[in-house]
């Protein structure tokens, strides 16, 4: 039989990695920091020009020349502010978006997948009754694919019935995993915004189209108008020079970006990754999802890469295949309407010369302009980097796999699965750890050891067909390996060959807290498909090998800034000029900030009349306030707020929800806190998946209003969807650990001690200047402080006990529009006042 151009693809893709990289100069040396990090530019910008002339000299030769001067210039865009404004609906004609801006997002597409019944009863329970444009739709069923109760295939049955009444298209149990269909199908296209009901959508950004996750709300309204609403976030540069050396993966990029950048650089940021053609050139699609994918676990709300050659020349192969094979498969597949080679053509332009060896050369017709302002810059020379381990049970706790090799940490477990790292490319890395092995052993796969469990499932069907042509599936299976259905599975806590207590998995998939994977008393690694399937061998955490360590190695070269060693730099007249203006701008708003400060420390007075005021809509509280109840922890995830085990369970009572909210995070929290209080935590709360009932749990327990020191991005979406007030109050949480800490906090994150049991359910450890003390701790507490949020007045007032001192603090202003959300009772009020109750 042919081989199918997918597995050639895999195949190729697998040889170029393995080819000898040019060597690049690797150095120790850091550049010098950027004057200050970046944040919403508040200042003008330096691009106007238009002087003063003669009026003969406006007419004639030089007219033509003199009226580029009298333009005004186009204020600079990053690739992502471009991106949302083709895709946001009411911008006031001429209005360029910038990071900070609230908008009416219409995205090209959207994803639901096991969760499509839950948006299906919230559409429903909306009153509508006719999806807005079936065409922005996409449907899959991915998650809990092993479940074959009649419960569970029930709900998949109505999930397909809805679909096909509403013409909506829609992939089966067992077809794949929903990301993977969106890219490989063609829905996430380069240049688009594509969200999904998933907090794993950043991962289309490795294709260029900007990934983000939306609530099931959000996937609500879309379904009913077509839209709803974001807020473009900050967006933060990371720019890759050098090259990966042989052994090196994406993975390990993306692992160890999280682990040496673990102080919440990028949360809630929106990430473009950057760098030379060379570099750029190195890094292939499939790890560019990878990356992208996992960027989530970073912290960041996308993950996008430029669209560039090496997208140009995937996109064309696939346009190349589905114009020759695309009808002749046996699933469910509809890449041949997507990937055509007119609409490639569209996403690109000739620059009309001739490479030598690359013929044509095209330039993306969508790129970051020059001078386009970012949150921050970061860099990470790839050349400098080796493969990396994330774990145990957490992201943010990266370690250079000779490190932990050398450790003889027994595996009992070991996953090739989902989205982040199951297609063909992957599973012929792991493959080839085996079958290099078999050329030791006489030409025979070896075993895994007796103590070892191999699960493997790949991305989906096209994958694995793709695997099978290349002979790498059935390596696997030779070896020993289980195959479980195209699906999330093991990933998501799902299914066959969860952890159990006491036992150490090693997973190339994308997130390792703890009880994630099994049970929480389980210990979770993340490594790249090559060290899964090396480590399963070994029965310890072992590499293939493949990667030899440079004499001169002197450790991983990143920092703030873009990287370019100064000596190395060949500037223009050009950056020169938008060096000087973006190093000006820069002092300007470090000036800011410091006045910004200045101000929190001494705020003024909460009753001072030259208080700015908000408008308060009608229906919308104007103060709000309670006692504290204080839960000491950072990054308290969802599953901390809300278990996972009730997440898709459609039958949970509200009575039942405010029973166990929090019991994650600590079981005694219910009999601690009352309706009516006021729930204060550290920093990132919420983070994690998508999942809504963290939001609607707090409600049901009667709590109005939840203050951090800073939110999780997709627990704020959901807060504000479904009518849960919140305000970040940085200044509350330390002084609230300032009194009530029994000690100083513990100065190393590896050796924060977390309570057993997984009783604070971290995504990660908490940044170093607010991990909590070492010893046990109370987790909720009663603090007989109490707190009143004065709306109006963009003001939160704390007084410290009865007896003790009052103080106030200026928080971020409340939009009218968020606000009428709330006031509303949620997204869904506000989606049925849109659409007039009915569909």
């Amino acid at each position: 039989m042919a081989m199918s151009m997918r597995a050639a693809r895999s195949l190729c893709r697998a040889q170029a990695l393995s080819r000898t990289r040019l060597p690049l100069r690797v150095t120790s040396q850091l550049p010098r920091p950027i004057a200050a990090q970046r944040t919403f530019c508040s200042t003008s910008r330096l691009y106007d020009s238009s002087p003063d002339v003669f009026h003969s000299l406006k007419e004639g030769p030089a007219a033509d020349f003199l009226s580029t001067f009298q333009q005004k210039a186009k204020v600079p865009q990053t690739l992502t502010e471009k991106i949302v404004q083709r895709y946001a609906v009411g911008v006031a004609e001429g209005k360029t978006l910038r990071s900070g801006d609230y908008v009416t997002l219409q995205p090209h597409k959207c994803m639901t997948h096991d969760n499509s019944w839950p948006v299906a009863l919230k559409f429903m329970s909306i009153g509508a009754t006719k999806i807005h444009d079936p065409k922005q739709i996409v449907m899959t069923l991915d998650h809990d694919v092993q479940n074959k109760t009649e419960k569970n295939l029930n709900k998949y049955n109505q999930i397909e019935e809805f679909a096909k009444k509403q013409d909506v298209v829609f992939y089966p149990a067992g077809r794949g995993i929903g990301h993977q269909i969106m890219v490989e199908e063609g829905y996430a296209w380069p240049g688009t915004v594509a969200v999904a009901s998933d907090s794993h959508s950043n991962m289309y950004g490795g294709i260029g189209c900007l990934g983000t996750p939306v609530v099931r709300t959000d996937a609500a309204s879309i379904w009913a108008t077509g839209k709803t609403w974001w807020q473009i976030p900050p967006v933060a540069k990371v720019n890759l020079t050098g090259a990966l050396p042989d052994g090196v993966t994406g993975k390990d990029v993306i692992v160890a970006l999280a682990g040496l950048f673990n102080k919440d650089e990028v949360l809630n940021h929106a990430i473009e990754f950057t760098g030379t053609d060379e570099t750029l050139r190195t890094i292939p699609v499939d790890e560019r999802l990878t990356i992208a994918n996992m960027t989530t676990e970073w912290g960041a709300l996308t993950g996008l890469f430029p669209i560039d050659s090496v997208l140009h020349s995937w996109l064309r192969a696939r346009a190349t295949d589905a114009a020759m094979f695309g009808a002749q498969t046996e699933y469910k597949d509809h890449h041949q309407e997507q990937f055509v080679h007119e609409r490639v053509d569209k996403l690109f332009t000739s620059t009309g010369i001739i490479g030598k060896n690359a013929g044509h050369i095209f330039q993306p017709a969508l790129a970051a302009d020059k001078g386009a302002a970012y949150a921050k810059e970061l860099f990470l020379d790839l050349s400098t980097l080796s493969p990396y381990v994330s774990g145990p049970n957490s992201v943010k706790v990266a370690t250079p796999l000779a490190e932990l090799q050398a450790q003889d940490i027994k595996v009992n477990k070991a996953y090739l699965v989902s989205c982040t790292n199951s297609r063909a490319s992957d599973l012929h890395a792991a493959a080839r750890v085996f079958k290099e092995a078999a050329a030791a052993n006489g030409g025979k796969i070896p075993k895994l050891p007796d103590h070892v469990n191999f699960y493997i499932a790949a991305a989906s069907i096209p994958e694995q067909k793709a695997s099978e042509e290349l002979g790498d599936w059935q390596a696997l299976l030779d070896a020993g390996a289980q195959p479980l259905p195209a699906g999330c599975g093991p990933c998501i806590g799902l299914g066959t060959g969860l952890l159990e207590p006491g036992e150490v998995g090693i997973s190339a998939s994308n997130r390792n807290f703890k009880g994630r994977m099994g049970s929480p008393d389980a210990k979770a690694y993340l490594a790249s498909p090559e060290v899964v399937a090396a480590s399963a061998l070994a029965g310890k955490i072992s590499g293939p090998g493949w990667y030899e360590e440079p004499a001169d190695y002197t450790g991983v070269r990143r920092g703030e800034g873009d990287g370019i060693v100064e000596e190395e730099r060949m500037m223009t007249i050009e950056d020169m000029l938008e060096r000087a203006i973006r190093q000006a701008e820069e002092q300007i708003e470090s000036a800011e900030s410091t006045a910004v400060e200045t101000q929190s420390i001494n705020p003024p007075d909460a009753t001072s009349e030259a208080d700015t005021l908000t408008e308060i809509l009608p229906g919308f509280p104007e103060k709000i306030g309670g006692e504290i109840v204080f839960c000491d922890a950072d990054n308290i995830n969802t599953d901390g707020i809300y278990p996972g085990k009730y997440t898709y369970q459609d039958d949970v009572t509200r009575e039942k929800m405010a029973e166990v909210c929090m019991e994650n995070y600590d079981p005694t929290f219910g009999n601690t806190a009352k309706a009516g209080d006021i729930l204060v935590s550290g920093f990132n709360f919420g983070c994690g998946s998508s999942r809504e009932q963290a939001a609607t749990a707090i409600l049901a327990k009667g709590i109005p209003l939840v203050v951090a020191g800073s939110f999780g991005n997709i627990f704020s979406r959901n807060s504000i969807n479904n009518a849960l007030m919140g305000v970040e109050v940085p200044k509350l949480a330390n002084r609230l650990r300032e009194v009530f800490s029994s000690s100083a906090p513990a100065g190393s994150q590896q050796n924060m001690k977390e309570p057993s049991q997984n009783r604070e359910s971290l995504d990660s450890p908490p940044p170093a200047a607010q991990s909590q003390p070492s010893q046990s701790k109370q987790l909720t507490r009663r603090t007989g402080w109490t707190l009143e949020w004065d709306v109006r007045r963009s003001t939160v007032n704390v007084q410290e006990g009865p007896e003790g001192k009052k103080w106030s603090v200026k928080v971020g202003e409340l939009p009218p529009n968020v606000q009428e959300i709330i006031a509303l009772g949620g997204l869904e009020s506000w989606v049925k006042k849109e659409i007039g109750g009915t569909g």
